[in-house]
């Protein structure tokens, strides 16, 4: 099953006439048939661990913590933007490239780590969204995890229609992630000063657990499988000629802007509502339950609901990215693919585990992000291989400065992963 689905014939046609007709003009109206896939992958980053992440930050270490935020969310423009680049300049995902150039055993280790990264990311999502039906209708967690189930493969079906139901389906999941907060960061009246501190003076108060929730952020934040699968979203969604294609590469970087500038925003105001509800009133919201049943004295059972609301929002939507992700990191590195209820029974597994063993869930939400965190390099040095590589991207090919920047990042982030090693030991 691809993913790489075409545009209903109304969008395409939209499409045609933007890049076809007169593309000197710009405005939304003409951006609208270009908007979706950015969509569809910004919902990785504000996923259950987002909020695991992002809460436990803020209730522990106030704002201290917001410049990993803003970084990470300025990280993923970057990275997403070569990934929908690479799809529309080659035809072809990453995956897809990765087992077309690289040697064999190394293609297999690529799958193996991808699938591990896979079973992190849908542990987080899976028990996100059986604990958001858990806070919101009182049902027993392992109840919740077959609804949430349930959702996910429903939602999975608009496929069939064309993608943009799907596109449609996702936006307004995002869509009541970012009310949620947009109520909750009104409600909670953050301080300005120490918002504007936190997100310019990068520092960790010398604390371990700060750099251990900073690498959970990163691990939240630049996810490994969207790099993978927004290269599959762009590269046969719309068909250009190749005089064409750098108007729908400036296309794509607009979408990509748009929609992880939201996913940047969400997920600093779940840091600062954290800040301003738990970590001002001297109040400890060791996990997302906590945070739930604390949010109603302080700002009200409206805000308890909302929260809940939003979570569940993020693990379903979530859950259905994850789906698509580990689909076609699997046919693109291996070849073949498993039947979609098949792939989702058998990822969900360690979210079953955890409900049935009474692990802590938001404990285990932290820890997969940080497992996460180690997989963005696998996924980054070959996205900057290709897309710096001339026979491969023709003029799409990345500038200089591009390249620097795309380096420097990689370079950040195993940096971080190595100072938490030597923390831990």
């Amino acid at each position: 099953m691809s993913y790489a689905s075409t545009l209903d014939q109304r969008t395409a046609q939209a499409a045609h006439l933007a890049l076809h007709g007169a593309a000197g003009r710009g405005g939304m109206r003409r951006l609208l048939p270009f908007l979706g896939p950015a969509v569809v992958a910004s919902v990785a980053y504000v996923d259950p661990g987002n909020f695991a992440t992002n809460i436990q930050a803020g209730a522990r270490h106030g704002t201290t913590l917001l410049w990993v935020v803003l970084w990470a969310n300025l990280a993923a423009i970057l990275v997403q933007g070569l990934s929908a680049k690479l799809g529309i300049a080659t035809g072809r995902n990453l995956p897809e490239l990765i087992r077309a150039r690289f040697p064999r055993k190394l293609v297999w280790f690529y799958w193996v780590q991808a699938e591990v990264v896979a079973m992190m990311t849908d542990l987080a999502e899976f028990l996100g969204a059986a604990l958001g039906l858990h806070l919101l209708l009182g049902l027993p967690m392992g109840v919740a995890v077959l609804v949430a189930f349930g959702m996910v493969m429903a939602i999975l079906t608009l496929e069939r229609k064309g993608f943009r139901p799907l596109e449609l389906v996702v936006a307004a999941l995002v869509g009541v992630i970012a009310l949620g907060y947009g109520v909750q960061l009104a409600l909670s009246h953050p301080a300005l000063l120490p918002l504007l501190k936190g997100t310019l003076i990068p520092s960790f108060g010398g604390s371990a657990d700060a750099v251990y929730l900073a690498v959970g952020i990163l691990g939240a934040t630049v996810m490994p499988h969207v790099i993978y699968l927004h290269s599959s979203l762009t590269q046969r969604r719309i068909q250009a000629p190749p005089e064409r294609r750098a108007l729908l590469v400036r296309y794509a970087w607009k979408d990509v802007m748009l929609a992880m500038g939201l996913a940047g925003l969400i997920n600093m105001a779940m840091l600062a509502v954290a800040a301003a509800s738990f970590h001002q009133q001297g109040l400890q919201a060791n996990d997302l339950s906590e945070a739930y049943h604390m949010l109603a004295p302080v700002l009200g059972a409206g805000a308890a609901v909302v929260f809940a609301l939003a979570l569940l929002a993020s693990g379903i939507s979530s859950s259905v990215v994850g789906t698509m992700a580990g689909q076609v990191v699997m046919q693109g590195l291996v070849g073949f693919t498993v039947p979609l209820w098949l792939r989702r029974l058998v990822t969900s597994l360690p979210a079953v585990m955890v409900v049935m063993l009474g692990i802590d869930p938001t404990r285990t939400l932290v820890f997969s992000q940080v497992v996460l965190s180690f997989g963005i390099p696998f996924a980054l040095v070959p996205l900057l291989l290709f897309t710096s590589n001339r026979d491969l991207m023709g003029a799409e090919v990345n500038r200089p400065t591009l390249r620097r920047l795309g380096w420097a990042v990689t370079v950040l982030i195993i940096g971080l992963n190595a100072l938490l090693l030597v923390k831990l030991l």
